[in-house]
């Protein structure tokens, strides 16, 4: 496993979200398209909460201690209990980038990380190599979500304007 070319994926997948979201209007950033819906604001406050409480805290786990088990998360729950959506963006932005590069420096610090190793998770078996390839697939969902809230926030307001003529979504 090359471990550069998925830290070099964080990298470029951090930048993206950045751009996704730093000019955001604050009312934006708190827009749901419905209640069950997640807001940018609360996008962004679960990625800071998944970069410092389960990725690199799990990964770590696994390569290094053998057989403990991992710290509990709550990442639903996470968005009500940590008040996402009451929070500053640019705030959570740059807790989310800070930790980002922090995860990166810790990814480049490894010694001959084992990407095989095995931890006996409730849902089944997960390797290192899988937690450190769902950590770059994470951002890509989230990333979809974003864009998926600018687009429907767009859309809610050029009413009585349609956007059809700009393609299928």
């Amino acid at each position: 496993m090359e471990i550069e070319h998925f830290v070099q994926q964080m990298l470029a997948n951090a930048e993206r979200i950045r751009s996704l979201v730093q000019v955001v209007p604050s009312s934006q950033a708190r827009w749901k398209p419905d209640e069950a819906s997640w807001s940018i604001l609360e996008v962004v406050g679960h990625l800071y909460d998944e970069e410092r409480l389960d990725f690199r805290v799990r990964l770590d786990f696994t390569l290094h201690r053998p057989g403990e088990p991992w710290p509990a998360i709550n990442p639903q729950g996470w968005v009500q209990e940590h008040h996402y959506n009451e929070g500053d963006l640019q705030e959570s932005l740059g807790g989310f980038l800070a930790t980002r590069e922090d995860s990166v420096r810790w990814l480049r610090g490894l010694s001959s990380p084992n990407w095989t190793a095995v931890y006996e998770a409730p849902f089944g078996q997960i390797r290192a190599g899988d937690l450190l390839a769902a950590w770059v697939a994470h951002d890509l969902l989230h990333m979809r979500q974003l864009v998926e809230l600018h687009w429907g926030y767009l859309v809610g307001g050029v009413k009585p304007y349609q956007v059809q003529y700009a393609g299928e979504w």
